[in-house]
């Protein structure tokens, strides 16, 4: 424990009035010229360091100044100590000669760490950032809990390794107990400061930076400071060499730092994608999560998709959905799969050669079919046959789909049938399955964009007779896609409404729904807009409306 019971001009005092008495000591010195003459040079800018020290206006407030004065003092008097065994006239040293050649680097060391640390005191704002209790406590500037991490992050930059890592402990406990206060004295060199500790050769000093900067990143509060002060090479080497624990926390930040669009990019220009796959390989469950969520955002990056596959992405991604044993996991390889599949046929080639087209169908056979699945498994067609896709299942999960699936998975699935049925035979295999009630029921929902896939897809499935008469048979149709005749520009179902309606209209029950449900009023505005279809129907409606008043009279 520091002892801190002298006053700062008592112990201002004792400094230097050990300087001279070192220096001369130092020079009077007889061999190891070389680190003696190192010593002197740095011994000689001691007295200006601490005439900064001691006009700052802090010097008589803080803590960490007059530790800094006993740390000075001491290495003073161990500089007056070792010099002595290497005085005029020579006396035998001691110790050997090696052992007097590392004394003497290490008293350079701490020369050099007091001049640094006198520095940083000085000119970076840390001597103002750790003022006593007393003095907050009478001005009222700061809460104590706020002036404890104020002191515990400027300790960060100052002293040896073992001081570092009893503030890493302190700041840790502080974040946890209060993360606010510490989130609100946060500043730029205290983010520098961490940052650099994950370099730190101490395995334990990294393990708990990182675990610190993980906290930072999920406050979400410096995200750009802590890119800006180099972090992302810093947790890459910890993700590909850290502790277990340093690993996890490592691969954590990534993954929330990768959802940025230019912190992926620097991922990716650091090396980064080849240890977060390795992760995923070899990790446990937590690391293995992140980094595959890490891997997906880097995926949503279109020039990044090479790269990713270079390395070796798409067989690790299938692998994960086959192997994976967090469903979350396997949430991200899909999503994973479905931006590398988004627009490039080289891609799609290579996750159809890999397996890929089996792997997403059995992911949808989950208690929820996932959208990512069905929407990778939509990029594919095209690159694999439909015949292949019907021997391998698809047919029947679609269905599944868009009976149990959310309804963005819903609107994939509908999508999905309009890129299938490209055949009669192919209507006629998604007409038996059981398709056509499940997009009219879809046309219920809220969501615009659900709506158009849905009726879209019923207005490709009609042409085939048999999925025409299951539409005139559901009694939700007509009602269904009449209120898609909303003549709003932003309503985009309208003309695969008048589509489907037109198809139905050689019913006359149907004919009658559409008029007791307001369909003329919509097709007039419709026809005023030059919607396809839309004038053709109204005079299906009409002309059975007169051979009704015919058959009447």
């Amino acid at each position: 424990m520091v002892d801190t019971t002298g006053s700062s001009a008592t112990l201002l005092a004792h400094a230097q009035h050990l300087v001279p008495i070192a220096l001369e000591k130092a020079r009077g010195t007889t061999g190891f010229a070389a680190r003696w003459s190192t010593i002197i040079s740095k011994l000689e800018r001691v007295p200006s360091c601490l005439s900064d020290l001691s006009t700052h206006p802090c010097f008589s407030k803080n803590a960490l100044c007059r530790e800094q004065l006993q740390s000075i003092s001491k290495t003073l008097s161990d500089t007056i100590e070792l010099a002595g065994c290497c005085s005029i006239p020579a006396q035998p040293i001691p110790v050997g000669k090696l052992q007097m050649q590392s004394d003497l680097d290490a008293l350079s060391g701490k020369l050099d760490l007091n001049l640094r640390d006198c520095a940083l005191l000085v000119k970076t704002g840390v001597l103002g950032d750790a003022t006593l209790p007393s003095v907050i406590a009478r001005s009222g500037e700061l809460e104590p809990a706020r002036w404890n991490a104020q002191e515990l992050l400027a300790r960060l930059q100052l002293g040896h390794a073992e001081a570092k890592h009893q503030a890493l402990d302190g700041l840790l406990d502080a974040m946890r107990d209060d993360e606010k206060n510490v989130l609100a004295v946060l500043g730029r060199s205290n983010v520098s400061s961490i940052v650099q500790l994950l370099a730190a050769t101490s395995p334990k000093i990294k393990e708990k930076a990182v675990t610190i900067v993980s906290l930072l990143v999920e406050s979400g509060s410096c995200d750009h400071l802590l890119v800006i002060e180099g972090v992302v090479p810093a947790l890459i080497r910890i993700a590909e060499s850290g502790s277990l624990v340093g690993r996890e926390k490592a691969v954590i930040s990534l993954q929330r730092l990768s959802l940025c669009v230019d912190t992926a990019r620097m991922i990716a220009r650091h090396g980064g994608i080849h240890p977060l796959i390795e992760i995923c390989a070899a990790g446990d469950s937590i690391s293995q999560s992140a980094a595959a969520c890490a891997l997906k955002n880097l995926s949503a990056v279109p020039e990044l998709r090479q790269a990713l596959a270079d390395e070796g992405v798409i067989r690790a991604m299938i692998s994960m959905l086959d192997c994976g044993i967090v469903l979350g996991s396997k949430e991200y390889a899909a999503e994973c799969l479905q931006n590398l599949t988004a627009s490039n046929d080289n891609l799609r080639r290579s996750v159809v050669s890999e397996g890929g087209v089996r792997s997403l169908l059995s992911y949808l056979d989950g208690p929820s079919p996932p959208e990512s699945a069905i929407s990778a498994l939509r990029n594919l067609i095209g690159s694999v046959s439909t015949d292949t896709l019907v021997s391998l299942g698809l047919l029947p999960r679609l269905i599944i789909v868009l009976k149990d699936g959310s309804i963005s998975a819903q609107q994939t699935a509908a999508s999905v049938v309009c890129k299938l049925a490209n055949s009669v035979e192919m209507k006629r295999l998604l007409g038996e399955l059981g398709c056509v009630p499940l997009l009219v029921k879809m046309l219920e929902t809220k969501i615009n964009t659900a709506r158009e896939a849905a009726v879209q897809a019923l207005a490709t499935l009609i042409t085939c007779q048999c999925n025409s008469r299951e539409l005139k048979k559901d009694e939700k149709s007509v009602p269904n896609l009449v209120q898609l005749l909303d003549p709003s520009p932003l309503n985009s179902a309208k003309k695969y409404a008048v589509t489907c309606l037109l198809c139905l209209s050689s019913s006359k029950r149907c004919r009658k729904l559409m008029i007791s449900y307001g369909v003329i009023g919509y097709l007039k505005k419709l026809s005023e807009m030059d919607v396809p279809g839309s004038k053709k129907l109204i005079g299906r409606l009409e002309r059975g409306k007169l051979r009704s008043l015919f058959s009447r009279k």
